[in-house]
């Protein structure tokens, strides 16, 4: 069996579950894959187990070097896959000729240009940093040119910063594990539970969400919310004196954590502003909400098109306050079972087209044409 080494962008105490397990179980099917995670603790390199390498952070720097002094055989792999870090992909490329190993780009979403996009949003944004965004990302480009293979998480995201790459690409979105499917446990509330997982900041512009919640008639509904900064979620709720009672916050550390409190829910909520950013990529917490059969309250746009049917698979929504409301009213009108039906025939629908095992195989076909 051929050999594959990916190298993630994360630490060793992350929980690995949250970045999707397409090279962490599927891919070993056809490939025997090892993998790199990073550690600021560490100062010498650990081997976990059998495929499962820690390194120290500094390690970056020059990883190439770093492996042949751990006495990993590189001239053993057959593929070399790069995920998000560009410094690291430009080392990688460099020994490829002399190792004779195909290289891949994993690009899960385009960090720098969010980091760009919240400096905005806070006024924190100047032209030095803007400049430097054009160039890094210019240089980036030229990099993944060269690789064997690029891989975006969906083709909106290529289209959009990187129309420019000519390398052959395979999208790798995020997708659903058909192996983790979490029950959907019907709460006998009489109430509609909603739930947001992930950040909340001025870019995403939750108090719109808020907003529309806020102005609603019915109060027989909750909204749960999970998030990293709790605080920050409860100042933001405050500003709102007739939300408190229906609203509560969570801080889920695990991702069975997260699938846990989700699973208690009637309807899902991803709801960005229309703009590139979120418009190109399918948001992880939409799959999660998914893999307990929960509908989900989505962005209307290009890619949630692409997945879903409006209604019958997913609800979706323009960014407004008052299509917000609109959308809310319709659906604490829905009886709870019409409701339950959306969400196992959005469930139906990724286990179908969106899921790892599917897509590993696909990827495994690709890696070996090349």
């Amino acid at each position: 069996m051929r050999k594959l080494l990916y190298i993630t962008d994360q630490d060793e105490y992350t929980d690995h579950s949250f970045i999707g397990p397409l090279f962490e179980k599927y891919l070993k099917k056809f490939y025997d894959v090892d993998i790199i995670y990073f550690s600021e603790f560490k100062a010498e390199f650990e081997k976990r187990d059998k495929n499962r390498f820690i390194f120290p952070l500094n390690s970056k720097k020059n990883l190439i070097k770093e492996l042949k002094n751990s006495k990993i055989d590189i001239s053993s792999y057959y593929y070399i896959v790069v995920r998000n870090d560009a410094k690291i992909l430009k080392n990688i490329l460099n020994s490829s000729k002399e190792y004779n190993y195909k290289v891949g780009y994993r690009l899960s979403f385009p960090k720098r240009r969010a980091k760009l996009e919240v400096d905005k949003a806070n006024r924190k944004s100047n032209i030095f940093k803007d400049l430097n965004t054009i160039i890094v990302t210019s240089l980036e480009k030229n990099l993944i040119n060269q690789c064997d293979i690029f891989l975006p998480a969906s083709r909106q995201l290529k289209e959009e910063y990187f129309k420019d790459v000519t390398a052959k690409t395979f999208i790798c979105p995020p997708a659903i594990d058909p192996e983790i499917l979490h029950e959907n446990v019907q709460h006998k509330g009489s109430e509609k539970r909603f739930f947001y997982a992930g950040t909340l900041d001025k870019l995403r512009e939750f108090e719109t969400v808020l907003e529309a919640f806020s102005s609603l008639n019915s109060t027989n509904w909750k909204l749960i919310i999970s998030t990293k900064d709790p605080q920050y979620a409860k100042e933001v709720i405050n500003s709102f004196d007739n939300l408190k009672q229906n609203i509560e916050i969570h801080n889920a550390k695990t991702k069975k954590e997260l699938l846990d409190l989700i699973s208690e829910a009637d309807i899902g909520v991803s709801i960005l502003p229309s703009i590139p950013l979120f418009d190109t990529s399918t948001p992880v917490k939409i799959i999660d909400y998914y893999s307990s059969a929960i509908p989900c309250i989505m962005t209307d746009n290009a890619n949630s098109s692409e997945i879903f049917i409006n209604d019958k698979e997913a609800w979706f929504c323009e960014f407004s306050k008052d299509t917000i409301k609109k959308k809310l009213e319709y659906i604490l009108d829905l009886p709870k079972e019409e409701v339950a039906q959306v969400g196992m025939a959005g469930q139906k629908k990724l286990l179908a087209t969106r899921n790892y095992e599917r897509i590993a195989a696909d990827l495994a076909h690709q890696l070996d044409i090349l």
